[in-house]
C-alpha cells in the first residue's frame, strides 16, 4: 500500500484529506509543519505528501526545498494543496520541485485526478 504524508496545519484539513485518500487506498500519515514533516521523511519517505503552503515553524516552500535535498527526497510525489493561487505561487513551487498543484477546498475528484496525473493512481 502506498503512503501519503498529508502536511497541514489545519486539522480539519488533514482529516478530509486522510478520508479522501484512504478511499483512494493509501495509508496515511500526517504533520502539521514543515518540521514535523522533515522528521517524518527522515523516519520513513512516503510516496506521496499533500502540502499545505501557510504553516507555522516551517512552511510548505521551505520545507519542500530541503526535502528535494534529502537522501532519497527526490522520489516523493509533491502535490501542493493552499489557497495561494496566483501564478508566481505556483511557478515558485513547480520550480522548487512539486510534481503538482491544486487548490483549496478540494474534492475527492481533484485529489484523484492529480494523483493520477502524477502517477500515484
Amino acid at each position: 500500500m502506498k503512503v501519503c504524508l498529508v502536511v497541514d496545519d489545519s486539522r480539519v484539513v488533514r482529516k478530509v484529506a486522510r478520508k479522501i485518500l484512504e478511499e483512494l487506498h493509501f495509508a496515511c500519515t500526517e504533520a502539521e509543519d514543515g518540521k514535523q514533516a522533515m522528521e517524518s521523511c527522515a523516519h520513513k519517505m512516503p510516496d506521496a505528501i499533500l502540502l499545505d503552503w501557510n504553516m507555522p515553524v516551517m512552511n510548505g516552500i521551505e520545507f519542500l526545498r530541503r526535502l528535494r535535498k534529502m537522501s532519497g527526497g527526490d522520489l516523493p510525489k509533491v502535490v501542493f494543496c493552499t489557497t495561494e493561487n496566483d501564478l508566481a505561487h505556483i511557478q515558485e513551487a513547480l520550480s522548487a520541485g512539486a510534481n503538482e498543484y491544486i487548490m483549496k477546498p478540494f474534492d475527492s475528484d481533484i485529489i484523484q485526478t492529480k494523483f493520477q496525473q502524477v502517477g500515484l493512481l
